[in-house]
């Protein structure tokens, strides 16, 4: 039986540790038959690493996306291992432990500026760089984020730094539509993540999963999480763009 990413060509951003959602993402992309290519910073040797347990081996790229001269090249190093590109996944965050923790309305704008330059502008600096690699009839650009909706416990200029990312993405899908280039993001609940640990008082905000969620939420499993972004890299949603799937257990419906 053939997967939903059989011929598929996947760059996937973010594999940190084997616990990373973009790890279950590559995993299960490899299972369904794409063909996938890491981009690691600032420690490629550790996605390297980490990549040795996928079911087949990958080639393993530096990327800053904060580096312009890294975005330049990136064309030309993926073109030469695979060819092009038929989608993308960015699996990208990071703020200032000063933008984090509690610390909202002391955040200098420097670390505010870098959380928005690495969480969310690089949706928009990723998918000019791999759009030369995507084929005539299109390609899926899918992103993480967490519900910016609300105000988080100890989430701080996260919480904004996602607002720009889900508006980031609504934009590219509607600039890039033309090209059959689909542009959506994930929103997934709380996870055990290399991410989610840097956050000071993760378990706070993590507990609120604990009695909200409609279905049971377990923060040990990222594949559920894996097979979302996998479904919308497919052919499957080939008119959805614009969107935020929520992979959360319902809590995003729920009231008081």
């Amino acid at each position: 039986m053939s997967g939903i990413l059989d011929g598929k060509r996947i760059l996937i951003t973010g594999v940190l540790m084997e616990s990373s959602i973009a790890f279950h993402a590559a995993k299960l992309a490899q299972e369904q038959g794409a063909e996938v290519i890491l981009t690691a910073w600032p420690r490629p040797s550790l996605t390297e690493r980490i990549a040795k347990k996928l079911p087949k081996p990958v080639k393993v790229i530096e990327l800053d996306v904060t580096n312009d001269e890294h975005l330049a090249r990136l064309e030309g190093l993926v073109r030469d291992e695979l060819g092009g590109l038929d989608g993308v996944l960015h699996s990208i965050g990071f703020a200032p432990q000063d933008a984090l923790g509690g610390n909202f309305l002391n955040t200098p704008f420097e670390s505010v500026a870098t959380a928005m330059h690495v969480s969310a502008f690089s949706l928009k600096s990723l998918t000019m760089a791999c759009k030369p690699l995507f084929p005539a009839e299109g390609a899926a650009v899918v992103g993480l984020t967490f519900d910016a909706q609300f105000a988080w416990p100890q989430y701080d200029w996260m919480g904004p730094a996602k607002a720009a990312l889900e508006a980031t993405s609504r934009y590219l899908a509607r600039d890039l539509g033309k090209e059959n280039i689909r542009c959506n993001l994930v929103s997934a609940g709380p996870l055990g993540s290399m991410a989610a640990k840097s956050i000071p008082g993760f378990s706070d905000l993590a507990d609120v999963w604990n009695s909200r969620s409609m279905l049971e939420w377990d923060m040990s499993d990222p594949e559920p999480t894996g097979k979302a972004i996998v479904a919308l890299l497919s052919d499957w949603f080939p008119k959805t763009t614009g969107e935020i799937v929520h992979v959360d257990g319902g809590l995003h419906a729920m009231g008081a």
